[in-house]
């Protein structure tokens, strides 16, 4: 949705650096690589590296299954009830959510590739 937003025009107010560069001046997709400095991109990548490392991971080693955080809060604070599924259940709200990442993937990747063609994502 984000990428169908920016290419709708919209976008934050203000500047994303401190040197005067405005939201509204990096361009959409794979352009905005090449807009934002290396120094921009360097603090993306450590702040989803220091996610990774240090929120987004398995506290106590008891996770069902991959990508199990309901462990992350002692009182259980992301649990959402997931306890109270029976095991059929479970397995079909997790296959659910499965399916729609990937298909979030693919609907992702075929903006990029239209990107890269040159076809125009919203309708004139």
């Amino acid at each position: 949705v984000g990428y169908l937003v920016q290419e709708a025009g919209y976008r934050l107010g203000g500047n994303i650096d401190l040197s005067g560069t405005k939201f509204s001046d990096i361009p959409n997709g794979f352009g905005a690589l090449t807009a934002i400095s290396p120094v921009g991109l360097a603090q993306i990548f450590a702040f989803i590296g220091i996610l990774e490392t240090t929120i987004m991971k398995d506290v106590t080693g008891t996770n069902e299954f991959v990508g199990d955080f309901r462990n992350m809060n002692p009182e259980g604070g992301l649990d959402f009830g997931w306890d109270t599924f029976d095991e059929e259940t479970k397995l079909e709200k997790r296959a659910i959510e499965l399916n729609n990442g990937r298909a979030a993937q693919m609907g992702i990747l075929a903006l990029m590739v239209h990107e890269q063609l040159g076809v125009s994502l919203l309708p004139q």
